[in-house]
């Protein structure tokens, strides 16, 4: 990972979709080499923005260059040097591993002296090559994950656009799929930018962009970011939660938040201060557990709620309401 280097420079980008606004007048750099997440709930402008970057969709205001070119302005540029896995898949599901990867070279015009030693390499990346002659139909839903990766490399992008990579599968699948991302990563010199709700997955980023509603809320490396909490996460449940809440603001000076009646804060050394607090405290605790900060507290820490699956995306919320 170059620091010194930006790939991808963003200044001012908005996406608005009527009335709605997708991605409010966000700014941020990628460096070159890195692994780059943007993390956040459905909804929040995570697919909007990674459009917008990969020339799908036009900004209604602000700027992004990928390597240099404007994705409004030089369009072609940026489609020959980027790679893109959407969330959906996109594999013609009647047509083998390799007629797929076949196909795709064709569209972006890679050499025939050098397309089969590439498609080669890449189905052996992704330990696909003795399936190469299966229809993607009789693929698992992390094979066909690890294809569409191929496929998104066949061209020697300078930069990999993952759109919920791991989206419905299941923890082992998603792991091993991963496994291959960071292969992927060392072998072709990569820049990735990744777009994720799962906060395991965030972790495998060098640094992750915080996203809500539209808005950048924060952006760091992981453990930064889990450092900023300040110490461990102590989750409680009292009797009486609002009661609670004012004993812990006014006797321990601390900032709790709550959440369906479930009261969360953050202290240094949480092990000892447990003890301290069953001791002292005089609202009636139902449960009490302590843990070290994970991006899920940081997530919650920030914006005030926890991340949520069943949102649907701005770009769905749009559609809905167009006449019909």
């Amino acid at each position: 990972m170059d620091n010194g280097t930006n790939i991808i420079e963003i200044h001012d980008l908005t996406k608005k979709f009527g009335q709605i606004t997708a991605v409010d007048s966000i700014s941020f750099n990628v460096y070159k080499g890195e692994i780059f997440g943007f993390l956040g709930p459905n909804g929040a402008g995570k697919t909007t923005t990674i459009n917008m970057l990969c020339t799908l969709l036009t900004p209604t205001s602000g700027r992004a260059t990928v390597s240099g070119y404007d994705t409004s302005k030089q369009r072609r540029q940026v489609q020959r040097i980027i790679g893109l896995v959407f969330q959906d898949p996109t594999l013609d599901d009647y047509l083998t591993a390799e007629q797929n990867l076949r196909f795709h070279a064709y569209a972006y015009g890679v050499p025939k002296n050098i397309r089969e030693e590439r498609l080669d390499q890449l189905l052996e990346l992704v330990e696909l090559s003795d399936r190469r002659k299966g229809k993607v139909s009789t693929y698992s839903g992390g094979m066909k994950r690890r294809l569409e990766i191929a496929r998104g490399l066949l061209h020697h992008p300078q930069i990999l656009f993952l759109d919920e990579p791991t989206l419905g599968l299941d923890p082992q699948t998603r792991h091993y799929v991963w496994e291959h991302i960071h292969a992927l990563r060392k072998q072709e010199d990569l820049t990735i930018f990744m777009t994720t709700h799962y906060m395991d997955e965030a972790e495998n980023c060098d640094r992750i962009a915080v996203i809500d509603q539209g808005k950048i809320i924060a952006l760091d490396t992981p453990d930064n970011l889990k450092d900023s909490l300040g110490g461990d996460v102590v989750i409680l449940e009292a009797e009486d939660s609002q009661k609670a809440m004012l004993e812990l603001e006014g006797k321990y000076n601390l900032s709790p938040q709550l959440q369906d009646q479930t009261i969360t804060f953050s202290v240094p050394h949480g092990e000892t201060f447990l003890p301290e607090l069953m001791r002292s405290f005089q609202s009636k605790i139902v449960s009490i557990s302590v843990h070290g900060p994970t991006l899920d507290d940081v997530f919650l820490k920030l914006t005030g709620h926890a991340i949520r699956d069943q949102e649907a995306d701005a770009w769905a919320q749009f559609r809905r309401m167009m006449p019909h």
